[in-house]
């Protein structure tokens, strides 16, 4: 029997993220300040930008306006055709956010910037959100009244 970590993992179960290679890109992060300002300015997600909601729980207490859940745990193999269909809209960011962004929200931005780079894309940014969902909901009614299906009661638990 396989002894158990600190972590409730086993210590021969890799996670999830270890099927796949590091990111090399240290992406590029956003505010939710700055993404605020964005929507204040009339920018509309799906497209002036495409914010993706990575956790599994499929919009779980709400989601930014317009997010896609795409989850960080099936994303890897995506990438290229998520790539096309974004350069084919000439989409000029993507912004990814978890709960708090460091870890599947930070590792999906660089793997995204990666592959951006190896297609010598200099349109194209990804982003990520700073604080994740769980930063945008903290901060207020003004950023809670853009989300979908936004739950206080899930976020005050």
């Amino acid at each position: 029997m396989a002894s158990i970590s600190s972590n409730n993992r086993s210590e021969t179960e890799k996670p999830w993220y270890a099927a796949y290679p590091e990111a090399v890109t240290v992406p590029d992060p956003i505010s939710r300040q700055e993404l605020l300002q964005w929507f204040r300015e009339g920018k509309m997600a799906g497209r002036d930008f495409v914010l993706v909601d990575l956790r599994r729980t499929d919009h779980e207490g709400g989601t930014i306006a317009g997010s896609m859940n795409l989850p960080a745990q099936s994303l890897y193999p995506s990438i290229p055709t998520l790539y096309n269909l974004l350069a084919a809209a000439k989409v000029p960011s993507i912004i990814w956010y978890c709960g708090s962004s460091r870890g599947r929200g930070t590792r999906a931005a660089g793997w995204f910037a990666d592959y951006i780079k190896q297609q010598n894309d200099l349109t194209l940014k990804s982003l990520v959100l700073e604080g994740g969902i769980k930063g945008w909901t903290a901060a207020g009614e003004e950023y809670t009244a853009l989300m979908d299906g936004y739950e206080e009661s899930y976020w005050k638990a």
